[in-house]
């Protein structure tokens, strides 16, 4: 009969888990001092996280700091405003602004607060200004070997002497070539026999939310940091202008990031850091960026004539809310109202009227405002398209040889759009709207002589002293001809009627139930 013998210490410690020797000394009586001389050292697996060292290593040449020299001016300490893009500040922005109404709705102090705070003091000690240093400092990126580089228009817009900075510290002088303050780009140009590194845009198509990006910028002036995040939403508008379509990220982002590239992790350029929302002053992971999308068209114009030219149809224009399709027989909430033609314009011109509804041009479906001047931005100025319209219940179309927005002047009759919303409503007849009418005193419309705080018509923001002009889009001058016009809408079947409205601060329109009771 063979006799098994006893196993050997280190065939009982052989593949025991650290764990489970505790258990074996016990059990055996082997002191720690013997146990701890066989175990071997623990091992975690590491999980795998993405590293951007090697797109860093590649990209980070082509990255500069753009300092700019210009007169010493008067400014606000906005380090404090709650938004920071191209010098406007929170309290700049619309009073129905989604983030002002963050604010309101949780009880948040204003973020222009502080510099209030900080002015009153001042004119307390004697009226001390702030001054602008002479150097404004920004980021931007090469485009092209021979010099070409974008950055931010607000970066460079009041700047008399451009200087760049490469990420190994050396200082090259740049010039000008073009900005766009709508889209708040601008080109500038190194000239030098050097061969720069230079970085591609992306198709920002492809870009999907959450998605990882790199920010690669200037931020408070320390040159060349790299921080991470990714793609939190697309398409933002933040009320900077009527081609709002950024891409909004949490990669941390700073004063002094603006005019810096976000990078995809193929090192391609996916948007131009442009913006940030922060009441503290400091990165709260709400960026906005500039689309490589637009930032390419723009560019290119930029380097051809240092300007951008667009085209311009000359009409202010407000959204189609489901309220006003109702009111004026349309299916979907689609499209842009044409609150006026600008005399002259392009679109007056063409024969565009008030209360048009815009719902396509060449044949593409309009889905917003923003989407219309976008569009015909696009298209250019000199060019003939088909505009299509809803007009009276039927669809129309009209021929237009669009101007070109070139001039600030012609901007702001582009730009302005209407942001009354219209709100449900449970009135259902003129009786019962909670307002007083009466003749106008310059015998055109329906002077409001008083509304019910309480009713729907002061819930949509129409005030004692402004005037109705047209119902669904037909003229009225008296009370009886409001009352007509509901009357045949209500007779076409529809609930809501559409109430032109005047006041000092321009025209608007406003949808109103019409239900009988």
């Amino acid at each position: 009969m063979s006799k098994i013998g006893r196993p050997s210490l280190k065939t009982i410690l052989k593949g025991t888990t650290v764990a489970g020797l505790a258990a074996v000394m016990l059990s055996t009586g082997i002191p720690a001092q013997v146990y701890q001389s066989y175990a071997e050292p623990v091992t975690v697996a590491s999980p795998q996280v993405p590293s951007f060292a090697d797109v860093v290593s590649a990209v980070s040449p082509a990255v500069v700091s753009v300092r700019v020299k210009s007169d010493t001016t008067p400014a606000s300490d906005d380090a404090s405003n709650g938004f920071s893009f191209g010098g406007r500040g929170f309290d700049e922005l619309p009073d129905d602004h989604p983030l002002k109404r963050f604010f309101r709705e949780f009880g948040g102090q204003m973020p222009n607060g502080r510099n209030q705070d900080r002015a009153e003091r001042n004119n307390r000690n004697g009226n001390r200004q702030h001054y602008m240093r002479p150097v404004a400092q920004g980021s931007g990126f090469f485009i092209s070997e021979d010099g070409y580089l974008v950055t931010n228009n607000h970066v460079v817009a009041d700047g008399s002497a451009y200087t760049v900075v490469m990420n190994d510290g050396t200082e090259l002088d740049a010039k000008l070539i073009g900005k766009d303050s709508r889209t708040d780009l601008a080109v500038l140009k190194v000239d030098t026999k050097r061969k720069f590194t230079y970085v591609k845009f992306a198709d920002d198509a492809k870009i999907r939310v959450g998605d990882w990006v790199v920010a690669v910028g200037n931020p408070f002036g320390l040159g060349g940091t790299v921080t991470a995040g990714i793609v939190s939403a697309r398409g933002r508008d933040i009320g900077s202008g009527p081609y709002d379509d950024f891409i909004q990220i949490d990669a941390p982002v700073n004063r002094g990031n603006s005019g810096g590239p976000t990078f995809n992790q193929n090192g391609e350029v996916v948007g131009i850091n442009t913006a940030i929302f922060s009441p503290s002053g400091g990165s709260v992971g709400i960026a906005f960026a500039i689309p490589a999308s637009t930032a390419k068209d723009v560019v290119a114009d930029l380097m051809k004539s240092g300007k951008v030219e667009r085209g311009w149809l000359g009409v202010q224009i407000q959204p189609v809310t489901q309220e006003i399709a109702e009111s004026l027989g349309l299916a979907e909430a689609k499209g842009a109202l044409v609150v006026s033609p600008q005399n002259g314009s392009p679109g007056a011109k063409a024969g565009i009227k008030q209360g048009d509804v815009i719902t396509a041009v060449n044949g593409e479906p309009i889905k917003d405002a923003r989407d219309l001047a976008k569009k015909v931005a696009a298209i250019g100025p000199n060019k003939k398209v088909d505009v299509s319209i809803w007009r009276g219940g039927k669809a129309q179309s009209v021929e237009v040889t669009l101007g070109n927005l070139a001039s600030d002047e012609a901007s702001k009759a582009e730009t302005q759009q209407s942001q009354q919303q219209a709100q449900p409503s449970s009135e259902k007849a003129l009786a019962n709207l909670g307002i007083t009418v009466g003749p106008s005193d310059d015998g055109t419309g329906v002077a409001v002589t008083d509304v019910d705080p309480d009713s729907e018509a002061a819930a949509k923001g129409l005030k004692e002293g402004e005037k109705i002009t047209a119902v669904n889009n037909q003229q009225v001058a008296t009370a009886a001809d409001i009352t007509k016009a509901i009357a045949a809408a209500r007779k076409d079947g529809r609930t809501r009627a559409l109430f032109q409205i005047e006041s000092q601060s321009g025209s608007r329109f406003i949808a109103l139930p019409i239900n009988e009771g």
